[in-house]
């Protein structure tokens, strides 16, 4: 970094293991009675935090897994009071999928906030693609000031979970340095708890989602899905959602999203494939809940919204007209790396890239 800082990253080998309701849907397939009947529920919480990403895991072990804390506006505010709403002092796991401020914005908050007003953090994963940003910059001085252990991940690694009931493995980015490209190396994350499977990308775009079909084909499947690039037609391709086949798609934008998403293509194939959609912009914080069987999902909306994605789409519509301070639907283009711009850039070279790297561990 400009100023010299030396960072302690831990790359890991591939086969290392790192230390009210709307609706619902039947997970997987049918039980193995010889297993035994797992205890807890897995609550996957979508948190509303505008057109930027935030998602809270609590695993039956009551561990917390926390992927991207919104943007760089917010400064982690609607992420932390939600977090006291839920009572977490802790977040044993923290995930930046990439590092645009939209994703990262409340890095550097959160971890003061659960390090001066809580237990601290256990671990953050990284994928080791840095970004010249204020934001970026601010996040790397919170896990050096607090001490925290940045891991470097890539497709095979898991994360370090207590007991064996539930598994989060990554599959996105390559095991192989692929480029400084953010949405390219996105991390995606396939989370499994018995019988029910979920799946969150990140901004993973379709070159990304190829491979992952190509290396991955077999690990895709998932019962719910987080649309990639906040329901962007970059992501969400059709032969991803082949592999996919969820029965749920979580999008997380704002409804007068100033990209445009989710993108009508998106809407229109999620409506053709029969999948229930739910849509922070429409219905505010969405909770997916599972025993490790059947899912049910809750919402933090009014009223209780459609989740049939071509109503969504006339929603979407409806709220673009309405609206004085966007472009037609047709002009927009999606730059999502636009919400950047506004910020100075406080790194001149990769501090992931040019600091020191610890030794690889050992299996």
């Amino acid at each position: 970094m400009s100023r010299g800082r030396v960072l302690l990253i831990v790359s890991v080998g591939a086969l290392v293991v790192l230390s009210g309701c709307l609706g619902g849907f039947e997970a997987g397939s049918e039980r193995d009675e010889t297993e035994p009947e797992l205890e807890g529920e897995l609550e996957i919480h979508h948190i509303d935090v505008g057109q930027a990403d935030s998602t809270l895991l609590e695993t039956p072990a009551n561990e917390t897994i926390l992927i991207d804390t919104g943007d760089w506006r917010q400064d982690g505010d609607g992420v932390i009071e939600y977090l006291d709403e839920e009572n977490i002092d802790r977040i044993d796991h923290l995930v930046a999928t990439h590092a645009h401020a939209d994703h990262i914005g409340g890095h550097a908050a959160v971890i003061e906030h659960v390090e001066e007003h809580g237990d601290g953090v256990g671990a953050a994963y990284d994928s080791g693609v840095a970004h010249s940003s204020a934001t970026y910059d601010d996040y790397l001085d919170a896990v050096e000031a607090y001490d925290v252990q940045l891991f470097e991940v890539s497709e095979g690694h898991t994360l370090g979970l207590e007991g064996e009931a539930l598994e989060a493995t990554v599959l996105n980015p390559p095991e192989e340095r692929s480029g400084d490209d953010l949405h390219y190396n996105s991390i995606a994350l396939h989370v499994e708890f018995d019988e029910f499977e979920y799946l969150t990308t990140g901004d993973a775009e379709d070159d990304a989602e190829e491979r992952m079909i190509d290396e991955h084909g077999d690990s895709l499947d998932a019962d719910a899905y987080q649309a990639g690039h906040h329901g962007s037609s970059t992501s969400s391709t059709e032969a991803f959602l082949d592999g996919v086949d969820p029965d749920v798609a979580v999008v997380s934008s704002d409804l007068e999203s100033q990209y445009g998403h989710p993108h009508d293509e998106v809407l229109e194939s999620f409506a053709d494939r029969g999948i229930e959609t739910y849509w922070t912009g429409v219905h505010g914080d969405i909770v997916v809940a599972s025993e490790g069987d059947d899912a049910s999902l809750s919402t933090s909306a009014e009223h209780n919204e459609s989740t049939d994605p071509a109503v969504l789409l006339d929603l979407k519509h409806d709220a673009v007209e309405s609206s004085d301070s966007l472009q037609p639907i047709s002009s927009i283009s999606d730059q999502s790396t636009a919400i950047e711009s506004d910020q100075p850039s406080a790194v001149e070279s990769s501090p992931l890239v040019d600091g020191a790297v610890a030794p690889t561990i050992a299996p």
